[in-house]
């Protein structure tokens, strides 16, 4: 008997943290099943409009935000923005038909997943962080799985309904065995040197900036190496500074497009907590000392690399004390090799890797599941 070409519907989105687990997601689901017919759902205006076709993906887009924490015009006009999205999701749901639908988080998920919910669709969502946004969680009684990347989330889900998968990360940024020449090449540095790579995630991150700006000095005194992903904002204010100190040892870019390269040479990473992030530094086994965004919603980012730090896997530095310790902290940390090792070690201990082809495996299962309940309904309501 024929397989039935299987739809899926993917929501989610915001930030490239929600983008890139969808479109590995996806791609995953494309390897299994190659004529899998896909469509996504983003929020308009938002940076998956521009990011999922560029992979070669349909998109539709909703009509909606997030609520600010201050009393804004926005947030007056948030009741209508969900009545329009959660009206434009049932209009989608009926034209495209799908198997099953997926949410990653991010503003469009929420209307969408509910609105499959209203119509049977079997829903599966993947929360990346070791707190859940309270989307996710007012879903998560209306969905049949949820794959989580953390230990613990039977707290916030139903337990019968997890699964462990861990978060689907880039895959081309993990592949880093065998690099390290070529990327001493590319950055223009000394392989006999210590490297510190600092990332701020795509926008940059200013507390991590400003102290890195400050501790330049002190990097350089201690002859360690710097690649330094600072986002568009800070750029010029940094390469400047870099530039008017006449200093070789430092490269700085406003977005790092060979990643591998960059994690390929670094002895010790900086970087924000988003789960990402934290997922391809376990994955790839190296040290690292984060800075969680005190700001980010439901302050996941420190509850993020908690988990990690109870486990002796990453140090973390608080913003309020970046500018005061992040520096002197890295550069400790670059010193003591039994240090670097035990966090590697830690580190690697926790990934898990396959995340994208694992929850493929399970968005397929439900997709074949009612595919089949339904087949079996149509052949016991035919009259005999």
């Amino acid at each position: 008997m024929q397989q039935h070409k299987l739809k899926v519907i993917i929501s989610g989105g915001g930030t490239g943290g929600h983008i890139f687990p969808a479109l590995a997601i996806a791609n995953a689901i494309r390897k299994l099943a190659p004529d899998t017919e896909f469509l996504f759902v983003g929020a308009q205006g938002k940076m998956e409009m521009e990011k999922v076709p560029a992979a070669g993906y349909k998109i539709e887009g909703l009509w909606i935000s997030g609520i600010k924490r201050e009393l804004t015009v926005d947030n007056l006009s948030f009741p209508f923005k969900v009545l329009s999205s959660v009206s434009k999701a049932l209009r989608i749901i009926r034209e495209f038909k799908p198997d099953v639908a997926v949410g990653v988080g991010g503003y469009a998920s929420g209307p969408l997943l509910y609105a499959a919910s209203l119509k049977n669709i079997p829903c599966l969502i993947q929360e990346q962080n070791s707190y859940p946004g309270i989307t996710n969680k007012i879903l998560a009684k209306r969905v049949q799985k949820i794959c989580v990347a953390y230990d613990g989330m039977e707290t916030y889900f139903p337990k019968e309904k997890i699964l462990l998968t861990g978060n689907p990360v880039r895959e081309n940024v993990l592949r880093i065995e065998g690099k390290r020449q070529e990327a001493f090449s590319f950055f223009r540095l000394n392989p006999d040197k210590k490297t510190l790579l600092v990332v701020g995630g795509s926008q940059g991150a200013r507390s991590i900036n400003r102290s890195i700006l400050a501790g330049l000095k002190e990097i350089e005194q201690a002859g360690v190496q710097l690649v330094w992903q600072t986002g568009k904002l800070f750029y010029e204010e940094a390469q400047n500074a870099v530039t008017s100190a006449g200093m070789d040892n430092v490269r700085v870019f406003d977005f790092i497009s060979q990643m591998d390269f960059a994690y390929a040479i670094a002895d010790l990473i900086v970087s924000r907590a988003g789960a990402s992030t934290v997922s391809e530094i376990t994955l790839i086994g190296k040290p690292c000392v984060m800075v969680p965004l005190p700001t980010a919603a439901e302050d996941h980012q420190t509850k993020n690399i908690e988990s990690l730090v109870r486990k002796q896997a990453a140090l973390m530095v608080h913003d309020s004390a970046a500018a005061a310790t992040l520096v002197s902290t890295a550069l400790t940390t670059l010193k003591d090799e039994s240090l670097l090792k035990s966090l590697a070690d830690n580190a690697r201990a926790m990934a898990l890797p396959d995340s994208a082809e694992k929850i493929a495996q399970e968005v397929i299962s439900l997709a074949r599941k009612e595919n089949s309940k339904n087949s079996a309904n149509k052949i016991t309501s035919q009259p005999v």
